[in-house]
C-alpha cells in the first residue's frame, strides 16, 4: 500500500493517532513521551499510536502528509 494512503487510512479510522518516536512504554524521545503523558492525563486509554523508527517510510511520510517537519504528531478525527 502506499504510504500516503496508509496514513490516511490510519487518521480517519481512529479517533486519536499519535505518530511518535517509540512506543507509550517506551517513548525514545522525551516529545514523544510527554504527548503520551498528556494523552493519558486527559484521559485518553485507546489512541493508536505509530512508531515512526520503525518504519523510515512511515517517518518521511508523516512530514510530506501533514507539512510539517517534526514528530510526535497528533491527529485527532483526522485533524493534525
Amino acid at each position: 500500500m502506499d504510504v500516503q494512503k496508509l496514513i490516511k487510512q490510519q487518521v480517519t479510522t481512529h479517533s486519536v493517532v499519535l505518530y511518535m518516536k517509540g512506543t507509550p512504554q517506551f517513548p525514545m524521545c522525551g516529545f514523544s513521551g510527554n504527548a503520551v503523558k498528556i494523552l493519558q492525563t486527559l484521559g485518553a486509554k485507546d489512541f493508536f499510536t505509530v512508531d515512526v523508527l520503525s518504519n523510515p517510510e512511515i517517518r518521511q511520510g508523516i512530514k510530506d502528509y501533514a507539512t510539517w517537519p517534526t514528530i510526535p504528531q497528533l491527529y485527532i478525527n483526522g485533524e493534525f
